[in-house]
């Protein structure tokens, strides 16, 4: 069994996408869940998923019980040791420094040494409001997003998808390596590059030409896989499952110029297109679609509300 640390406000849409590295993860406190398995290399690449560790035991949520449960633990391993201790959402009010001084000290007596530099292993004590957890660190996602902030690209527009989101609506597709990603109104070529950097091949269309010009000198920076050409998304020049799963974020009615389409043709003639060139899709949108979706043949698997702020709220449908 594994605990997992969760990011974001969101647990749910969290631990949707942890499904794509681990089995049946569930969320048993804010911010923590846990997993029956974890494919440590998918893992690496979770966004809204921080840290998998191997349960070692569970306690009430002080530092005493947390104690008195390593130290009746099996520690089947040897080496150096650090123990990284969290408050998680500040739930438990629990002095961290304590407890990882309290729960370092069992581990000496246990016959570890410690080293908070470069340990041979890292214990994780997560205590919640009802729970404590305590874990070896099994696997990590890498936090390098902020290498690809949109203001940093080499080319960039406002409302671009930020790489956090990017990447996770990638996961909730299950993109895996060797891929076909497609994504029919690429814009700045947000999401396309995530795909890219998981090992799918890229592959963008957009209405505006001044869109495919930056979204390929965008995955130029960052990925060599690629494709992007001007296109119309309701009307794909592409073959008939020519992709392995579609992803892309509508255009916001108030915010998008939509010169040849009413906004719900265009979004109904994309997912339609989408359907026919693969057999799965996450659309990010102002809006929920779903009825558009099954209209265009999709089940919808998921559904998610993320809100961005007062006036914006942002519907993530993961569909089959």
């Amino acid at each position: 069994m594994y605990v997992l640390e969760l990011g974001g406000e969101d647990d749910a849409f969290a631990a949707a996408e942890a499904r794509a590295a681990a089995a049946d993860v569930d969320v048993v406190a804010p911010g923590l869940a846990t997993a029956s398995g974890v494919d440590r290399e998918r893992f690496r690449r979770l966004a809204y998923a921080h840290r998998a560790s191997g349960l070692v035991a569970d306690a009430e949520p002080t530092v005493e019980a947390a104690v008195d449960a390593l130290g009746a633990a099996a520690l089947d391993r040897s080496g150096t040791v650090a123990v990284r201790a969290r408050d998680v959402r500040n739930a438990a009010g629990v002095d961290t420094q304590a407890a990882e001084r309290a729960l370092g000290r069992v581990l000496v007596d246990a016959g570890f040494a410690v080293d908070l530099e470069a340990p041979d292993h890292e214990l994780r004590a997560l205590f919640s409001r009802d729970r404590a957890f305590l874990g070896w660190l099994a696997a990590a996602s890498v936090r390098d997003y902020g290498d690809r902030k949109p203001t940093d690209r080499p080319f960039f527009q406002p409302g671009s998808m930020d790489p956090l989101l990017a990447r996770a609506v990638c996961n909730l597709a299950r993109v895996e390596p060797g891929d076909v990603v497609l994504d029919p109104m690429c814009g700045t070529g947000g999401v396309l590059v995530e795909a890219g950097l998981l090992g799918a091949r890229a592959v963008g269309t957009d209405a505006q030409a001044k869109m495919v010009a930056g979204a390929r000198e965008n995955l130029a920076a960052y990925v060599d896989d690629f494709a992007v050409a001007r296109a119309d998304a309701t009307r794909l020049p592409v073959r008939d499952d020519a992709a392995t799963a579609v992803v892309f974020d509508a255009p916001y009615g108030r915010q998008s110029k939509i010169e040849t389409h009413d906004l719900a043709d265009l979004v109904g003639g994309a997912l339609a297109e989408a359907r026919r060139v693969a057999d799965r899709c996450v659309l990010v949108a102002d809006r929920d679609w779903r009825a558009e979706a099954r209209a265009a043949g999709w089940t919808v698997t998921d559904r998610f509300e993320r809100r961005v702020h007062r006036s914006l709220t942002r519907y993530v449908l993961v569909l089959a």
